[in-house]
């Protein structure tokens, strides 16, 4: 089994679990993803070599638009794809195994966590990893702090709140807040005083 293997079985929605050769493969995946990582925020990179170590952690060029403030954090790093003028700020953490998508235009605030594995709930399945895939559509914003689990689809123009857990899909244009994160309002239906206030 190679890496593009093991990504189409993580993208079947296949589990992996202890002491077989997907686990011991993606345990190699792991550790390289580290290193990449380590050399990202271990020293201040100018945005071209960003790129380029980004380029390296997903196993695809990354496109000239994109930016990012390490430090970043990813346990795989290879099913993570980015589109166009995407931006990352500091301290995310990505578990990609799964198969996490970013749409253009989508801004991803501080200590944002993207969880694409959940584990078995019988204590015998508890090692597993069982993965399902976060799709972030276009100008999708997903303020500081808030968590996304596997198995979610956040739809164009959406805005995730601050701090929210968002355990089922985002409708497209809306805006959701809380924990667990529920719909607030429509981004059609915002006052321009109350879309400068998002802004500030």
């Amino acid at each position: 089994m190679d890496t593009e293997q093991l990504i189409q079985h993580f993208n079947q929605g296949k589990s992996v679990t202890p002491g077989t050769p997907e686990h011991d493969l993606l345990l190699q995946c792991s550790n390289d993803a580290m290193r990449i990582t380590a050399e990202l925020n271990g020293a201040y990179h100018t945005p071209e070599e960003i790129r380029e170590l980004m380029s390296q952690l997903t196993g695809k060029p990354v496109d000239g638009t994109f930016g990012l403030f390490p430090p970043f954090y990813s346990d795989f790093g290879k099913n993570i794809t980015i589109g166009k003028n995407v931006f990352i700020n500091a301290c995310c953490c990505f578990q990609d195994q799964g198969g996490i998508t970013l749409g253009d235009g989508s801004l991803i605030g501080h200590r944002v966590v993207l969880a694409t594995i959940n584990h078995g709930f019988s204590p015998e399945e508890r090692s597993s990893c069982c993965p399902a895939p976060i799709v972030i559509g276009r100008n999708v914003w997903i303020g500081s702090g808030a968590i996304v689990l596997p198995g979610i689809t956040i739809g164009d123009n959406a805005i995730v709140a601050a701090g929210a857990v968002v355990t089922r899909d985002v409708a497209a244009d809306s805006v959701v807040a809380g924990t667990p994160a529920r719909f607030i309002r429509s981004i059609a239906g915002m006052t321009s005083e109350e879309k400068r206030a998002c802004m500030a």
